[in-house]
């Protein structure tokens, strides 16, 4: 339970008994397609689980799986789905309910009425009661399987329906044993033709009849209960086979709900125990601890265990069976800002198995993922595997020699490749690019201006790989010279990025204000700060630190007015939910609740006013989150946004992920304590802190005094004690010196 003395803010050193309690799995579930407010549904998963369980309000099929004010559900769903966009895949959904699937006017009646006043939705416990049936709801998960029990509170023909959603899939049933096998084939991409998803259903008690529909998509389960009876249901499934979902079943047999839910809890305790706040309200402990869980949901495994207890894997990146870790359902033009770098830093044992899975995916194509749902999608931009796999291995994640073959392998390959059908896989327009040094705004490829500076931005953490890999000279010149590539998109006449013609004259007509087009969901006051590994250089083109904070401060001042004329096709009005969320949320043309722009308040540290950039931060996490159903302010995009309000919640951010650097922010509680991989603790302590005081008047490391904007990640990783103390007022001599600035790669101070 939480402290309950009189301030309330864990002072006592008590705090919850179980972190997993403080987190709602609700958070963000209120949100449609024309507004987000995280686009989410409540996962019942293990930590980075290969299944996901959650209710279904919406019909089967629908990506837009669960809606806060939804007042029916139509079935609990197994599900991988990663994002609203993308949809899912491998599902299966079961759904008790007493009497005939539909009534005499053959209507559906399978769905029905549920309350938030008696649903419990945490990531280890699902418990919801269906009035319309009279029966209770409780799912428990393990990694690879569930258990589920159903209390019939009275009925002679309770019924549990089976949906496998398409295709030829109910196999069999098996009255001894009372087992249900199956295979799905519902897939919405990113896999081989000959993708199944293979399931058992064993029930616990027995079945009085099996009635599959015609078409085998459903079936039924008859039983026959007496008020207050409990079935349970123990659930497998495997991408591998049917064998291997027996043996993935293994993880439930013989174990009650109450045995499962229990060590889901204790595995998310652990997780979430690797970071211990306090000295904060509740609220703000709801918050953090819920987007904490998020964090740690994507992505997901897609491994399993075979018959000598070694990782295997589905591969859907050639269609076989392959040996070995893979983990799926990621879009690393999210993810690599914030949610891969907490892994490195925090989970470095999981940060291992990821890394050695992107050495899988190498060595089954050619390419490594950027969006993998479960293998190659095409969605979003950019080519930032290369910085996912630089910033494992610049914090140390270990590697084997053989995978970092692999992973060096498909890394060049991707520079000078694209996907022959997806063309978000690979660079898009890598002959203009490694020519021309950008993509040209006239040549036919959209978001030019966005690819070339994330590409710009890979290319460094290529150079961070290739001088950590001692390669020869010639290459490291290469990298280093497309490194820099972003200053060719530069307008010194507006003083922001811009598309430029294969001629060299910049586009006209230009607004800064125009959405997607030569950006990604986003306009040039958004993008022209995406020069994660070289802030000097770009305050260089600005003419100074006193022009940068101006155009910096000017994104907050403008009015939030947009063009929208880019998406004025196929049925959008030229208002994505992007823009809307922008809009609304009273802060210029800051959009927070999209990823591009995220990391621009930490900007101020490189200008000599970190000041703002402590204002912004604690101004963003105070106003535009929260652990309600609308707790957050656009696409919580597989973790990233949370991943950000972690991070900026201790204090510090990954501004450049490959410089195993932190800016400093404003640290959300009095105290935090961070425990690694390797049993290393660092803690943060700020004293005098509160909503009123977000700025920071004083800093020491181990006892030093602190004057720079940012903290290393060697100095975390040996365990360090920060120490700040928190003011009211800004203190305007602190870091305000050149060489407090964080890295970066014009005058290389690291």
């Amino acid at each position: 339970m939480v402290c309950s003395c009189a301030r309330h803010d864990g002072c006592c050193g008590s705090g919850p008994e179980h972190l997993s309690d403080l987190v709602s799995t609700l958070v963000g579930t209120e949100s449609t397609p024309s507004f987000s407010n995280g686009n989410t549904y409540p996962a019942t998963a293990m930590p980075w689980g290969m299944h996901f369980w959650t209710p279904q309000t919406a019909e089967p099929g629908n990506g837009w799986v669960y809606n806060y004010n939804a007042h029916r559900i139509n079935a609990f769903k197994q599900t991988h789905q990663p994002s609203v966009w993308i949809n899912d895949y491998g599902c299966l959904s079961l759904m008790p309910i007493t009497g005939s699937k539909y009534d005499e006017a053959g209507n559906d009646r399978s769905a029905s009425w549920f309350s938030h006043k008696s649903e419990t939705a945490r990531p280890y416990y699902y418990k919801v009661y269906l009035a319309d049936h009279d029966v209770t709801v409780e799912i428990a998960p393990t990694e690879r399987a569930a258990v589920m029990r159903f209390t019939y509170h009275e009925s002679e023909d309770a019924r549990v329906l089976i949906d496998a959603f398409k295709g030829v899939a109910i196999d069999s049933f098996d009255p001894v044993t009372n087992t249900v096998k199956g295979y799905t084939t519902f897939n919405h991409g990113g896999v081989p033709d000959n993708f199944k998803t293979w399931f058992i259903i064993e029930c616990d008690t027995p079945v009085e009849a099996f009635s599959p529909e015609q078409d085998e998509r459903y079936g039924e389960l008859h039983l026959s209960t007496v008020r207050g009876q409990q079935i349970t249901l123990r659930v497998a499934s495997s991408f591998i086979s049917e064998e291997q979902a027996l043996r993935n079943l293994g993880e439930v047999s013989g174990r009650s709900l109450e045995e499962v839910r229990d060590a889901a809890q204790a595995a998310w305790d652990d997780v979430l125990g690797r970071i211990r706040v306090s000295g904060g309200s509740d609220e703000q402990m709801h918050t953090f601890y819920s987007c904490l869980y998020r964090s740690l949901l994507f992505p997901h495994k897609m491994y399993e265990i075979d018959a000598e207890g070694k990782p295997c894997h589905y591969s859907p990146y050639n269609g076989e069976v392959c040996p070995g870790y893979l983990y799926t359902d990621t879009g690393f033009w999210d993810t690599f800002r914030a949610l891969l770098p907490l892994v490195n830093l925090v989970y470095a044992d999981t940060g291992a198995e990821m890394l050695a899975g992107l050495a899988s995916v190498a060595r089954e194509n050619e390419f490594l993922p950027e969006w993998a749902s479960p293998g190659h999608r095409g969605c979003m931009i950019g080519n930032n595997s290369a910085s996912v796999v630089a910033d494992a291995v610049m914090m140390g994640i270990p590697v084997s020699d053989e995978d970092m073959s692999e992973l060096w392998r498909a890394i060049e390959y991707g520079t000078e490749h694209v996907h022959p059908t997806i063309s978000s896989v690979g660079r898009y327009g890598y002959q203009y690019y490694n020519e021309l040094g950008y993509v040209p705004y006239n040549v036919g490829i959209n978001e030019n201006v966005a690819r070339t500076l994330e590409y710009a931005y890979d290319d460094w953490t290529i150079l961070q790989l290739a001088r950590h890999l001692g390669r020869p000279q010639e290459e490291l010149d290469k990298w280093e010279a497309r490194s820099q590539n972003y200053r060719n998109v530069y307008d010194p006449s507006t003083r922001l990025m811009r598309g430029r013609n294969e001629d060299g004259s910049f586009q006209e007509p230009f607004s800064p204000y125009k959405w997607g087009d030569a950006y990604t969901e986003g306009n040039a006051w958004h993008y022209t700060w995406s020069v994660f590994h070289d802030p000097q250089g770009l305050i260089d083109l600005m003419g100074g630190e006193e022009s940068f904070t101006e155009m910096l401060d000017s994104v907050f001042k403008v009015p939030p007015i947009y063009d929208g004329s880019y998406y004025a096709w196929g049925g959008f009005d030229g208002r994505i939910h992007e823009i809307t969320e922008m809009q609304v949320a009273d802060m210029g043309n800051y959009a927070h609740g999209n990823q591009p722009a995220q990391h621009m308040l930490y900007l101020y540290d490189w200008a000599g006013q970190p000041w703002k950039t402590q204002y912004w931060v604690r101004e963003t996490m105070d106003r535009l989150y929260n652990s309600g159903s609308q707790g957050y302010c656009g696409d919580e995009d597989t973790g990233q946004t949370s991943a950000w309000y972690v991070f900026s919640a201790l204090g510090f951010y990954p501004v450049c992920p490959g410089a195993s650097q932190y800016a400093i922010g404003s640290p959300l509680f009095r105290h935090a304590e961070v425990t690694l991989a390797d049993g290393s603790v660092f803690k943060v302590e700020a004293e005098g802190n509160g909503p009123a005081a977000p700025y920071i008047s004083s800093m020491k490391l181990n006892g030093r005094r602190w004057t720079h904007n940012y903290i290393n990640a060697a100095d975390l990783q040996k365990g360090a004690r920060l120490q700040l103390s928190m003011s009211s007022e800004p203190e305007k001599s602190r870091g305000t010196d050149a060489a407090d600035k964080p890295y970066s790669h014009s005058v290389e101070k690291k």
